[in-house]
């Protein structure tokens, strides 16, 4: 693995050229010009400005590939900035010790699952990571991550959605030197550079695994109606898992429980990292039935889950504490934050202690892009932690 370099900034300042200044000095202190990407966010106040902000930092830092998106909030170092004027910049440089990163752009044709060209082969067996933004109103991550993983299994994809705007036409993505509100810009790093990634889901497991023997098809493609758990009704079997969480600290999480489905089904001992966590969104059509936001079949093993912000505290604290690197990229959903802590900071403060202050910065997502059980998956209200070096 070829050894790499990261820096991070961030800036509050609320005129984007002196942003521009702060972030960059940072940027050129400890990494250099001519580094192999460049990520670059800004806050709505400066979304009008993203393209100046990415092209300026471009212009002076040199890097092989720049990718920028503007984010409902940024964080560098151990600090969230949320709706306020802010640009977060991140740099990763390996001296010319790998090879060149490659700029990558896609669109949705509406003609094939992967958002590409339907005979479009540079995916087949590709390798390393991809780092991949999209607007989630022109393009559909997860037939793209479906596809991938079929055509390029040893491949990492990490990512998420632009949170600037929730209108159609409101956000804003750059990928060097040209701008885009629709479809998705990303950078492949090749394999030589180490990259690693950890997603915390939030979810606590509470009951024992158990055996999908009942399925019907949900009202939408990615859903399904799971009608038993090992033989007995799959309600029955939630509120056994749910009931002794009665007069604990956990009792509210009750109310929005999650369903777990292992994703490699090799694993023997399941813990939280293997479960790919998805809603119950409510009851089914039969008697003692529920509704999954997932694709649930028969055979599957799957645990519930409670999530709240002790849980959610713990589950990140527990994948990212073991953990080194030369520095991170943070993807935090929206629904975390403030709104679940009750307090600023939580995720960049957290995941900057665990990795003794190595570079950190990161964007608030729609949508986080992360692996679990050996392939990358949709998330939501997760934290993506993207580990370099």
């Amino acid at each position: 693995m070829a050894a790499v370099r990261t820096a991070a900034a961030l800036s509050e300042h609320p005129l984007a050229t002196h942003a521009v200044g702060e972030c960059v000095g940072q940027l050129l202190e400890h990494v250099g010009t001519g580094a192999d990407l460049l990520v670059v966010a800004v806050t709505p106040p400066l979304l009008g400005a993203l393209d100046d902000v990415a092209g300026t930092a471009r212009a002076l830092l040199g890097p092989t590939v720049t990718l920028a998106l503007g984010a409902s909030s940024v964080l560098g170092g151990p600090r969230e900035v949320d709706q306020r004027a802010a640009v977060s910049m991140f740099a990763l440089g390996t001296g010319g010790a790998a090879p060149p990163s490659r700029p990558v752009r896609l669109w949705h044709h509406g003609t094939g699952p992967s958002g590409t060209a339907p005979d479009d082969d540079r995916w087949d067996g590709a390798a390393g990571t991809l780092l991949l933004f999209a607007d989630a109103h022109s393009f559909p991550l997860e037939p793209l991550l479906d596809d991938l993983a079929r055509r390029a299994p040893q491949l990492l994809v990490v990512g998420g959605t632009a949170s600037a705007a929730s209108h159609p036409g409101g956000n804003r993505l750059v990928l060097d030197d040209a701008a885009h509100t629709d479809g998705a810009v990303g950078v492949l790093l090749p394999p030589e550079v180490g990259v690693r990634a950890v997603v915390s889901q939030g979810g606590r497991p509470v009951g024992s695994p158990l055996t999908v023997t009942g399925t019907s098809a949900g009202p939408t493609g990615r859903s399904a109606v799971v009608t038993s758990l090992a033989g007995r009704p799959a309600a029955d079997r939630r509120d056994e898992a749910l009931d002794p969480l009665v007069g604990t600290t956990l009792e509210p999480a009750r109310r929005a429980c999650l369903l777990g489905r292992v994703v490699d089904e090799r694993v023997v001992d399941v813990g939280r990292a293997d479960l790919l966590a998805r809603p119950v969104v409510g009851e089914g059509p039969d008697a003692g039935s529920l509704r999954v936001a997932d694709e649930v079949a028969v055979g599957d093993t799957v645990q519930f889950l409670v999530r709240d912000a002790t849980t959610a505290h713990e589950d990140l604290q527990e994948l990212v504490g073991p953990e080194s690197a030369a520095g991170a990229l943070v993807l935090a959903s929206s629904a975390r934050g403030a709104r679940l802590f009750g307090e600023p900071d939580h995720d960049a403060a957290l995941v900057h202690e665990a990795l003794d202050g190595a570079p950190v910065a990161g964007v608030v997502t729609g949508a986080e892009v992360g692996p679990v059980g050996g392939r990358s998956f949709v998330h939501g209200a997760s934290a993506t932690v993207v580990l370099f070096g």
